[in-house]
């Protein structure tokens, strides 16, 4: 089975579609959910990440960098819990 090209730069929704199975918009998406986790561990605040991953001023734009931050970051949570188990069976 062939994977879709993964975007490296993909449009950011304020929030992230939601199913219990990997959706087109995981797999356009993964990079930014390992960017998000690494960032995460790394220690990097809030703000820094709406910015630097997803390319949201909150400054600008607080209650979307809020809102679109906290939704990316349930989805790679998500991912790593349960998500990576279809990826498996695929």
């Amino acid at each position: 089975m062939t994977r879709p090209r993964v975007e490296l730069n993909p449009v950011i929704a304020n929030e992230v579609p939601w199913a219990e199975t990997i959706t087109a918009y995981d797999e356009a998406h993964f990079v930014v959910y390992l960017r998000l986790l690494d960032a995460v561990a790394d220690g990097a605040s809030d703000e820094e990440m709406a910015r630097i991953v997803l390319k949201i001023d909150p400054a600008k734009e607080p209650e979307r960098a809020r809102r679109a931050l906290d939704s990316h970051l349930k989805r790679a949570r998500w991912m790593v819990d349960k998500g990576y188990r279809h990826l498996l069976t695929n």
